[in-house]
Parts: structure tokens; C-alpha cells; sequence
């Protein structure tokens, strides 16, 4: 089941992708589950699917799809956790899973624009795989981690690579409007095995990122076990996963993202995210 957070016609609602439409379920839900992050937890995604046949249907093109989950408590990202990327960068491969957060408000949704900031033009895309969480915990093991899972959606981890290499990390990583997620999350169900997708990133149509999720160095269990050490995980909650080889900053010359580029990011199971850049 692919779930969504949208506009309709001034209304914020959410529901699920069925073809060519949206099922409204939250004109029926809405009291119960004001947002999508609190329809998503462990035990929701049945009465979801019975909903689904009785909802009003929008047609996706009278609806602008916004954050698949709007509200979420934390957005973690993973650093450096391609071996391939890692390697393009000259560097040896990370010890233990290399952690930074964003806000909701770098980000934008499928459909939007991402923001090239005046004081820079070293802007890089990095497509990413994300978890969404639907059964929060803490210490939680390998072997139950995937049950954590409420499904996975799409990222773009755009950075600012002049402030994240001389201001920080956090800085480079957090410009206003400068990431983007979406369009929708896949649930768990239709994906029971997160390390065997394909993602490819596309700007203005040129292929310039791809890989298979099992290079991952640090897989979606050992990411939700060892993050649940440090943070209480709750329903909502976002985990991207980090980026392969092909980054702009990588190649000779850098190939940086202009106002005017389209870029997307196809997830083999989940969809394409599509921005423009301004």
C-alpha cells in the first residue's frame, strides 16, 4: 500500500495512492488519526486497507502531495555508508554508523523546489533510501528490527558542500528548502526485504547515481538497532539511509545542481522523486 500525505482544494488530508487517484481516508480517519504519523503505527495498517474501500477517490493530478509524513519527531540521517561512496571520497570506511539530523523545514516534497542558497553555488544532490518507523523502542535487536517498520519512502539529502566541509556538517545539511522527501511511503508488506532495491539518481535526464541497497555498509536492521540505543525511535519517525558513488561533488569537473535542473530519484518497489531546482 502506498500512503501519502496531500492538499486537496485548501484541505490537508492524507490517504492512499491507488492508480491514478488518492482514497481520501482521512475525512474518514481524520478524528482518529489526525496525520498519517499517527496512522501508521504497528497495528493501523488493516483498518487502513478496509477503509480504502468505501473512501472517496481524488484523482492525484487535484492534489499536491506534500511530506509523506508531515510531522515527524526526528529526521536521522546516516553519513558515508556506500563503500562506494566512501571510497570516491578518499576515505576509510566508517567504524560504527556516522549520524546527523535534519529539520523538517529543509526539506520539500515531490513536485516542489529545492533552493540553491545566494551564499553558495556548491549544491550536490544525494539520493537516499528512508524508513519510516511505525512501532517506536529503545535497545532494539537486529532480529526485530524490521518489525519496527512502517514502510520506506525517498530522499534527497541536499548539501551544501562549502558550509559542511568549512562551517559543519549540521550547516551543510540544513539550508532552508534544500532536501527533498516523498512522493509517498510503501509499507513494509510490499518491501519484506530492504536490501534487495535498486535506486538511481537523474539530473536533467542523465543517469548519475546507481546502486543496489545491499552495498549498503551498514544495513536497515543494524541502522534501527544501533540508533535505538541513542534515541527513543517513535511512530513517524525518519531514518535515510545514505547515498552511493555519483555524487556531484565527486566528479572532475564537480558537477554542482544550477537553478533550472530537474533532478529525480527512482527507488525500484517505491516510485521517483522529482524536484526542480530554483
Amino acid at each position: 500500500m502506498k500512503l501519502a500525505s496531500f492538499n486537496h482544494q485548501g484541505r490537508d488530508g492524507w490517504g492512499a495512492v491507488q492508480g491514478d487517484s488518492v482514497a481520501d481516508l482521512s475525512a474518514m480517519l481524520g478524528a482518529q488519526w489526525p496525520s498519517l504519523r499517527h496512522a501508521i503505527t504497528d497495528d493501523a495498517l488493516g483498518k487502513l486497507r478496509e477503509a480504502c474501500t468505501s473512501a472517496q477517490l481524488i484523482p492525484l493530478a487535484q492534489v499536491s502531495l506534500q511530506l509523506p509524513v508531515r510531522d515527524p519527531g526526528k529526521i536521522i540521517c546516516i553519513g558515508r555508508n556506500y563503500r562506494d561512496h566512501v571510497a570516491e571520497g578518499s576515505a576509510p570506511l566508517p567504524q560504527q554508523p556516522e549520524i546527523f539530523l535534519r529539520t523538517i523545514d529543509s526539506l520539500v516534497p515531490h513536485g516542489g523546489q529545492v533552493h540553491r542558497p545566494a551564499v553558495s553555488t556548491s549544491f550536490d544532490y544525494e539520493g537516499e533510501l528512508a524508513v519510516v518507523i511505525g512501532k517506536g523502542g529503545r535497545s532494539i535487536q537486529k532480529s526485530d528490527a524490521l518489525g519496527h517498520v512502517a514502510g520506506y519512502t525517498i530522499f534527497e539529502d541536499g548539501s551544501i558542500r562549502d558550509y559542511q566541509r568549512t562551517h559543519s556538517l549540521v550547516a551543510g545539511k540544513n539550508f532552508h528548502r534544500s532536501g527533498a522527501m516523498g512522493p509517498w511511503i510503501v509499507t513494509s508488506d510490499e518491501i519484506p526485504d530492504p536490501s534487495r532495491l535498486i535506486l538511481s539518481t537523474r539530473l536533467n535526464g542523465e543517469q548519475m547515481q546507481r546502486s543496489g541497497t545491499d552495498m549498503l555498509i551498514f544495513d536497515v536492521p543494524t541502522l534501527i538497532s544501533y540508533l535505538s540505543d541513542v534515541f527513543l525511535l517513535a511512530p513517524g519517525d525518519i531514518i535515510s539511509t545514505g547515498t552511493p558513488a555519483g555524487v556531484g561533488a565527486a566528479r572532475k569537473p564537480p558537477r554542482w545542481l544550477v537553478p533550472g535542473d530537474r533532478l529525480q530519484v527512482e527507488i525500484s518497489a517505491i516510485g521517483t522523486l522529482a524536484v526542480d531546482v530554483a
